[in-house]
């Protein structure tokens, strides 16, 4: 295996210092690549991106979008570029502080123990976080089991992922994902109805270090609910591979 970790940016240039600052004695211990994308960031947090590679030098990447394009165009940048570099692995994570960064070990072991799958994080809340975020996640989970009819889903929402790298580009080629805040809901469900294999594990999530979200709650829910009326739909057309995979599975 040879393993990254890829960090979409945007606002959050003193946070992301933290996370990189955090990791990187683990990365440099096991020759992990720290990856951020540049997702249309001010002249404030591109400062911060130019410190951390200036203090960190080669173990970090800095590849950029022109302008804001959403979490989703800046993982597809991230992971094609990891791709290029020969990596086969990537652990996805917020630039905002909030994941458990000293989890980063753990999960690359059940990668290597499952390098197929997609290692997936479910949060372990402190006092921080709020009612309605615990309430949106359980929502969305309940939708993802429905539509994939799969067991197991603990968490859909979270952005503390590993992703095989190959696998996830073969689909990124050809197939769409959402470009903001429905990515880690719609990329989840599309490889699992693709057979990408998933297990998960808790990481310890807090709200927020810098005080800054990219969530607006009209907005993104809305979107994040025509995602999942376009997954209806999807799951219709898609329920005898699903139903053949339940029967085969059982």
């Amino acid at each position: 295996m040879k393993k990254a970790v890829l960090i979409p940016v945007y606002n959050h240039g003193k946070a992301c210092m933290e996370v990189v600052d955090t990791l990187a004695p683990f990365c440099q211990e096991n020759d992990i690549k720290i990856i951020l994308v540049d997702d249309g960031n001010g002249s404030e947090t591109k400062s911060f991106l130019a410190k951390i590679c200036e203090k960190h030098g080669s173990l970090v990447d800095l590849v950029a979008n022109e302008k804001n394009c959403g979490k989703g165009v800046a993982f597809r940048k991230g992971i094609f570029h990891a791709q290029e570099r020969g990596f086969t692995h990537i652990l996805q994570l917020d630039a905002d502080g909030q994941h458990d960064s000293s989890r980063c070990g753990f999960f690359f072991e059940c990668a290597e123990k499952n390098p197929s799958a997609m290692i997936c994080g479910y949060p372990e809340y402190d006092e921080t976080a709020p009612e309605c975020r615990k309430n949106a996640h359980k929502f969305a989970n309940m939708w993802c089991e429905i539509v994939t009819w799969q067991g197991g889903i603990v968490d859909s929402l979270c952005g503390f992922r590993i992703y095989p790298v190959d696998e996830t580009c073969r689909f990124l080629k050809h197939g769409h994902i959402d470009s903001r805040m429905g990515f880690d809901i719609d990329i989840l469900i599309k490889l699992i109805w693709r057979g990408v294999p998933f297990e998960f594990h808790p990481v310890r999530v807090t709200y927020l270090s810098d005080g800054v979200s990219n969530f607006h709650a009209f907005r993104d829910n809305v979107r994040i609910s025509w995602v999942f009326t376009k997954f209806c739909f999807g799951m219709i057309v898609r329920s005898p591979l699903l139903l053949w995979r339940k029967i085969r599975g059982r």
